[in-house]
């Protein structure tokens, strides 16, 4: 596989996590931890399509029991906040929240050895956490959810912990995309117990609930894991970073589209900034390190 390849296919999951917050709205009223059990299980089915289209299970020998501690932790943590966040925010604000993870991307890899912090990825960040002003501030004399407040500190949250899952998942790139599979599969387990202690069992009331629920567990928390492992191991980590910038304003304009979100000029001017810091720090980091 070249890296062109590899690129075009981590690719892929952009495009599939832009449909999140719509089929996360679509499986509505299924609890997060419960939601978690059930897409990730059906993920993980992907899962295990993908092993026996790659090798096998031999292909997982030998693979550290962190490394999967850590795909785990992450892939669980990150979405029972981005769940709950849709659950007690308005989705199209929660959505555009959590999609600063690419910008966090780009800062956090700035940091790492060799790396170096810039002054347009500073003003790329402040560009950006001005567009989350503009959604969070915006609607200042608006009735919001009970819980909004919550939901949109949960959905920073979970911007930064999958910022930090990708960012360290380029330094694990001997390990196999299969054990994407077991990240799955581990976190619809850990999920149950979760569910049963703090949730209480809600089923998709509807043939469209359930749709949305597969379609989750096919999709973005499906093979969109798989093909992003390949991205970040294998492609072009710059140009990924650059092209994830789109995902808000797909996300939002699918909200919009489907009639979950009214279109309005204040979630066009927080997306335009969110995308624009975001991609200016991109370009930053993708440039010619600065000899002084």
């Amino acid at each position: 596989m070249t890296r062109r390849q590899a690129t075009a296919i981590g690719f892929v999951a952009i495009l599939l996590w832009s449909m999140l917050a719509l089929f996360t709205v679509g499986s509505a009223p299924v609890p997060p931890f419960l939601l978690n059990v059930l897409t990730f299980g059906v993920g993980g089915l992907v899962g295990i399509v993908w092993i026996m289209a790659t090798g096998g299970f031999a292909q997982l020998r030998g693979v550290d029991w962190r490394v999967y501690a850590f795909g785990i932790t992450a892939l669980f943590g990150y979405h029972a906040l981005y769940f709950s966040a849709l659950r007690l925010a308005p989705p199209a604000e929660a959505g555009l929240i959590c999609y600063l993870w690419p910008l966090l991307i780009v800062l956090l890899s700035g940091l790492m050895p060799g790396e170096r912090l810039r002054a347009p990825h500073i003003v790329g960040a402040l560009l950006a956490f001005a567009g989350t002003a503009v959604l969070i501030l915006g609607k200042a004399g608006a009735a919001r959810p009970e819980g909004a407040t919550t939901g949109f500190i949960l959905a920073g949250i979970a911007a930064l912990t999958w910022a930090g899952y990708s960012v360290l998942s380029r330094r694990l790139g001997g390990v196999p995309t299969a054990t994407v599979a077991i990240f799955c599969l581990g976190t619809s387990v850990l999920s149950i117990p979760a569910h049963l202690m703090v949730e209480q069992t809600i089923w998709p009331t509807s043939a469209l609930g359930w749709a949305s629920v597969l379609a989750l567990g096919l999709g973005p928390v499906g093979l969109a894991f798989y093909v992003w492992d390949v991205g970040m191991k294998r492609g072009d980590i710059q140009m990924l970073g650059t092209l994830s910038y789109a995902a808000p304003l797909l996300s939002t304009l699918a909200l919009v589209l489907a009639g979950v979100e009214p279109a309005s000029s204040r979630i066009a001017l927080a997306a335009a900034l969110i995308t624009a810091g975001a991609a200016l720090a991109a370009r930053a980091s993708a440039s010619p390190r600065s000899s002084t």
